[in-house]
Parts: C-alpha cells; sequence; structure tokens
C-alpha cells in the first residue's frame, strides 16, 4: 500500500539510470490524458532537443510525477512543462508543491524570477497555476495559452 501522507517530504530529483523506470511508470488520470503526453515522450524530448531538464517528484522512495524545465535565454524566463502527478497521488497538494519547490529552487539557483508554461484553456490544471498566482498572457504556443509568473522581488 502506498503512502499518501500529503504532509509527507516532496523532492524533486534529477531522473538518472536508477529511477527512469519509476518515472515512466507515473500515470495521469484517463480525463487529463488529452492535455498530457507519456512521460516517455517528454523524457525523450529533454534528452534529444538537449534543452529541457527532466526531473522526478518524490515523496520518500516512491516517484509520484514529473516535471521538466527549461531556461529561455531571449526572455529571461524559465518555462515549465510536462508536469503531471500520478493519479494515486492527486488531489493531496502535491502539484501546488511541486510548482512552490521548483520556482523557489530555479529562483534560488539561477536567480531567475520569472516563470512561463503553456497550458490548453480548457484543462483544468489552469485553475491550480492561476490559484499559484500564473496569469493568462495574449500569447501561444501552438493550441496553448502562455501563463506567467514572476516572484515578488522584496
Amino acid at each position: 500500500m502506498t503512502d499518501t501522507n500529503s504532509s509527507a517530504e516532496l523532492t524533486l530529483v534529477p531522473i538518472n539510470e536508477s529511477n527512469w523506470r519509476k518515472v515512466v511508470r507515473v500515470r495521469v488520470k484517463s480525463t487529463q490524458t488529452d492535455f498530457v503526453a507519456e512521460t516517455s515522450y517528454y523524457l525523450l524530448l529533454c534528452h534529444y532537443r538537449e534543452l529541457w531538464q527532466p526531473l522526478a517528484i518524490s515523496v520518500g522512495d516512491q516517484v509520484i510525477g514529473f516535471i521538466m524545465w527549461a531556461i529561455d535565454h531571449n526572455d529571461g524566463s524559465c518555462w515549465l512543462g510536462g508536469f503531471h502527478i500520478d493519479a494515486e497521488w492527486q488531489g493531496k497538494g502535491f502539484g501546488k508543491k511541486t510548482i512552490k519547490a521548483i520556482i523557489e529552487n530555479i529562483t534560488n539557483q539561477y536567480k531567475i524570477n520569472n516563470f512561463a508554461l503553456s497550458v490548453q484553456p480548457q484543462n483544468p490544471a489552469c485553475s491550480l497555476y492561476e490559484a499559484l498566482g500564473f496569469m493568462k498572457t495574449d500569447e501561444w504556443e501552438d493550441d496553448e495559452i502562455v501563463m506567467r509568473y514572476s516572484v515578488l522581488q522584496f
């Protein structure tokens, strides 16, 4: 039985030969498959485009999701993509924790405070991104609207 305690510590870890098999087993709910590709597709995109950086989302020794990121040197923002949480782990706050963690990590490590992602407008995940402060723009990437977030600097 999987421990789905939402108070467990979430970590973002590089994908390597010891965890990639767990990563490709991540599956979203059947109602979400129109909005995200299989994890293996994203891993291949990371490998062959050499732009995206893949991360496993883990709780303890359980891989519960996937996210990738890339820095756009043209506009100085970090793009987030391929994000999904395994169906069994959804609804427990891990999506929100993941986005907060990656923003904090990228901001601290790379001194970047602008983030972007693209999402189909009918994707229910839009509400998650909006709740975290992402705002829809008038920009589009194919059939997806671009949402942007800036870390407040004090």
